[in-house]
């Protein structure tokens, strides 16, 4: 099972930059039929809107989802010339990525080997015949990175954020919190499809009653939903911060040894830090001798259905009925190629990440985004300086934090160093569900090694090949992958309106989350620490407020709709990204002279054309309710809108008045940073 990823550090965060040649695709989306002032979303991609398909094997399209395509496209063809070119064949690190591709696409052999491979595994689990014989599972399925129920993780300690801690927590549900949590009537009808798919995969361990056997599993899953944090308590970190000694959590359970268990799977610490508490308070309840049975079939059905996308082609088409089809509405598979390569970025994607920035990554450009972010930081400051809510107090030391921001671009200055890991191809008796087992226990050894260790400052969260860009609160860190800094969606020597609009947009985007409901509770070490006066904590809440009460006006689908307590911190990464990054081009413009009009539109048109651009979206309503519960994003268009509505460099640019669908009063307009 994938254990709960801790802590969501690293937040998707992507713009449209331009170039010269994209200057003119800027306007060929415009729909002249609709008047910026009334729906400045539809003005800018009113065209692309009425034409655009979402193709078969996607849930959305967008300017995104293209970028995603091109990128994935010569990820693809360059991995193929990879592992195949003589003079690869005795790198050890090609052979790697060679042994995960060829497994994984070679269907006729996935074909042969049908359930043999996983069939070890499924008789392990049905030979659980005592709570002791379950206790010795769950340890040695830990230490071979199999973690079933609960597990523990090694990161930055939330406290000492240069020395790593450990952390315990629950794994993932089969379906989203949510889920289990709210009972409404499309939750319910989920659940029920839900429980049909857990009936299915049943049926390949040749289990009795199945049909009954499902029931009690969606069951279960609810009654551990209970004691998990919500989507909208998740957004408080201080509620993931519970430290706890050995002693203490050896009274948190009486059926399972806690700190015996840490001893047993490697971990040698005197401090855990409980993620969520509640769990662990309620693990008697959840893991004891009288649930042994449904335990048991919940991990026949998690163990199947996880590993489905790594065994034959029925069982994978299994799965993605249930979690592709219905639960979002895709329409087909992505192609086999392509989830070869999503698999290698997921379990090997910093061997890959080697050949490909020597590739494709432009050197040049780390100058430029550099430069660009130096003037984000000044416009920040001087934001800082006019915030007429903030004390003097606490803006100093907002801005020390700010001045202490490290930026990096590219790629890490480390390699993660996979030398010990061996895999077998195809033509070696290799199975991709074997190797990824091999993937598993290594990946769990190189975690074990941290454990009592300082962090390690080189190493990167995020893989440089994606298109994407991060802040960690616990590095006070932001980081640009090389897969962000290329055309279309950046290119040297654009149009800077057009290129502080997206690039610049997410470069302020990323320094916000510094600054968000959660990231504003660390300092500039990346310690959680409260450096706010209580009046400024209580101001800045209060602002958040409207911004979440104008994000839950948001109707995504009919009765949908979004989350704005659960997105705010994107919302506010959004908010003062995109106003940091205009007020950084009018410092630009200061030292490079103003931009001229182009194609009958200004610089601060443009600016405003180029973020919305960015976010043009198209997803199936599936797509879209599932996003609204899983993820604390709102959906593009959504992104594109808001925050226009609340920044008065959009108003000017476009002459809103009163009566206009676009127009906000100054006093309406919300403004955080």
């Amino acid at each position: 099972m994938a254990k709960k990823f801790l802590l969501s550090l690293a937040t998707l965060s992507l713009g449209l930059a331009g170039c010269t040649t994209y200057q003119s695709t800027l306007t060929e989306g415009v729909d002249n039929t609709v008047a910026p002032q009334q729906d400045f979303y539809r003005f800018v991609n009113g065209k692309w809107l009425a034409t655009a398909q979402i193709p078969a094997d996607r849930t959305s399209w967008g300017t995104l989802a293209e970028l995603n395509e091109l990128n994935e496209q010569r990820s693809i063809k360059f991995l193929q010339a990879v592992i195949s070119e003589p003079k690869f064949a005795n790198d050890k690190k090609a052979q790697r990525l060679k042994a995960v591709y060829e497994t994984y696409t070679d269907l006729n052999a996935r074909e042969q080997a049908g359930l043999t491979p996983i069939a070890k595994d499924i008789e392990k689990i049905k030979q659980l015949n005592t709570f002791a014989d379950l206790k010795h599972y769950l340890i040695e399925e830990t230490k071979a990175g199999n973690e079933v129920l609960f597990g523990w993780s090694v990161f930055a300690h939330l406290k000492n954020s240069r020395q790593n801690g450990v952390y315990l927590s629950n794994v993932d549900l089969g379906l989203s919190n949510d889920y289990f949590q709210k009972d409404t009537p499309e939750n319910r009808a989920t659940l029920k499809l839900y429980q049909d798919y857990i009936e299915q995969i049943l049926g390949y361990a040749n289990v009795a009653n199945p049909a009954v056997k499902a029931k009690a599993i969606v069951a279960y899953e609810k009654a551990i939903a209970k004691t998990l944090f919500t989507n909208e308590e998740d957004r408080d970190v201080q509620k993931r911060y519970n430290p706890t000694n050995m002693a203490q959590l050896k009274k948190l359970s009486k059926n399972i040894d806690l700190a015996q268990y840490l001893k047993a799977v490697g971990v040698e610490t005197n401090e855990v830090i409980l993620y969520e508490p509640r769990y662990f308070q309620a693990l008697d309840q959840l893991i004891n001798p009288q649930n042994l049975a449904v335990i048991k079939d919940y991990l026949l059905f998690r163990t199947l259905s996880d590993n489905a996308p790594y065994l034959n082609k029925e069982m994978d088409d299994v799965r993605f009925e249930f979690y592709g089809k219905k639960l979002v509405g895709q329409k087909q598979q992505r192609p086999l190629e392509k989830r070869a390569l999503a698999t290698i970025n997921s379990w090997l994607g910093q061997e890959f990440a080697q050949f490909y920035v020597a590739e494709f990554f432009p050197q040049s450009a780390k100058n430029d985004v550099l430069e660009m972010a130096k003037y984000l930081v000044k416009a920040y400051h001087h934001r800082i300086d006019n915030l007429a809510w903030m004390s003097a107090e606490t803006k100093q030391k907002a801005k020390a934090k700010l001045d202490k921001f490290i930026v990096e671009v590219g790629y890490p200055n480390k390699w993660r160093d996979y030398s010990n890991l061996t895999l077998k191809t195809v033509a070696q008796g290799g199975t991709l569900y074997a190797n990824m087992q091999q993937i598993a226990k290594w990946s769990y050894d190189y975690n074990l090694a941290k454990v009592g260790k300082p962090v390690d400052l080189n190493e990167w969260g995020m893989l440089p090949q994606v298109v994407n860009a991060s802040y960690s609160p616990l590095m006070n860190r932001i980081v640009f992958p090389a897969g962000i800094l290329q055309a279309p969606l950046y290119r040297q020597q654009a149009d800077p309106a057009v290129n502080f609009g997206a690039i610049g947009a997410i470069i302020g985007h990323e320094i916000t989350h510094g600054f968000d409901d959660s990231g504003s509770k660390f300092d500039g070490e990346g310690n959680l620490k409260d450096w706010w006066t209580a009046d400024d904590r209580k101001k800045f809440e209060a602002l958040a407020d409207k911004l979440v009460a104008q994000f839950d006006q948001f109707e995504v689908a009919p009765k949908v709709f979004v989350n704005g307590r659960f997105t705010l911190g994107e919302n506010i990464a959004d908010l003062g990204g995109l106003s940091i990054a205009y007020d950084a081009l009018k410092l630009y413009e200061q030292d490079h002279g103003s931009s001229p009009t182009i194609e009958n539109f200004t610089s601060d048109q443009r600016f405003f054309m180029s973020w919305t651009r960015s976010w043009r979206h198209k997803a199936t309503v599936q797509a879209l309710t599932h996003q609204v519960k899983s993820d604390p994003h709102a959906p593009g268009q959504f992104r594109a809108y808001a925050p226009v509505l609340n920044i008065s460099g959009f108003h000017r640019a476009f002459g809103t008045k009163a009566g206009d669908k676009m127009y906000r009063n100054e006093a309406e307009r919300i403004r955080i940073w």
